[in-house]
């Protein structure tokens, strides 16, 4: 049965990812995403369902939108792809459970804060308002009304790390140095985890982005680097390895 439910889920994620992608294209540019039907980013004709089976399609197509033959972007596809596989291992780590809830809103926010952020550099607030709200939902049904309520002080203590972090970086570097989403992301983040494991989303978030950064500056196209991402790439490890602050304080004394 475990085997049908991680195929039920990457099925269930490999749509999910398709839709995820369109809100983080479309939320930025203020378009409907609910109601308004798919096009083709090139000649802008509707797209039928056929056109748009996760995965399959783009294969079916060879890569190429069937109305005016021009290549697909294949970040869906590939998005589609990523979620199905994060969605059957939130599974296989925390069977039928809130935790399991709890990641697939984690992967979820990842999907959409990438594409949006790697596409526009924006973060948008209402997907941030809708996880803050389906993450206290969530714990306030499996742990209470007092649980939840630490939870939201933790994410306010991040936030205003964050915050702090932002104002020394634009003290030292005269210039903005983070983004008011990344801020009010670890509010989210700190919702979830307590602070000690929120402080290590951003070490392991910084350690990814480094050579990311380094890469663009060589290459000089842009000054601009998208931290979301990597923020969200720490949070989900952390989450899925279960890594709390008593592993964190064991492995900083090498106990």
């Amino acid at each position: 049965m475990s085997i049908l439910y991680l195929i039920i889920f990457f099925i269930f994620g490999l749509f999910m990812g398709s839709f995820y992608t369109v809100i983080g294209l479309r939320c930025p540019r203020h378009e409907n995403f609910i109601t308004n039907r798919s096009y083709c980013d090139n000649c802008k004709h509707t797209l039928s369902f056929i056109d748009m089976i996760p995965v399959l399609s783009f294969v079916m197509l060879g890569g190429k939108c069937r109305y005016c033959k021009k290549e697909i972007d294949p970040l869906s596809t590939y998005m589609e792809l990523f979620t199905g596989i994060l969605f059957a291992l939130s599974y296989l780590i925390f069977g039928m459970s809130y935790e399991l809830l709890i990641a697939f809103g984690i992967v979820s926010m990842l999907v959409i804060i990438s594409v949006s952020d790697i596409s526009y550099y924006i973060i948008p607030d209402e997907v941030l308002i809708f996880f803050i709200g389906y993450f206290i939902i969530v714990f306030a049904l499996s742990n209470g009304f007092m649980s939840t309520f630490s939870n939201m002080l933790s994410g306010l203590v991040m936030f205003l790390i964050m915050y702090t972090v932002m104002l020394l970086g634009n003290f030292i570097f005269k210039k903005e140095s983070l983004g008011g989403g990344d801020i009010k992301l670890m509010f989210v983040i700190g919702l979830v985890l307590s602070p000690l494991p929120s402080l290590f989303v951003i070490f392991f978030g910084s350690l990814m982005a480094l050579p990311i950064s380094i890469i663009i500056l060589l290459r000089k196209k842009t000054k601009l680097v998208p931290f979301g991402p990597f923020l969200l790439i720490a949070f989900l490890f952390i989450y899925l390895t279960k890594m709390d602050t008593s592993m964190i304080l064991n492995f900083l004394t090498l106990k």
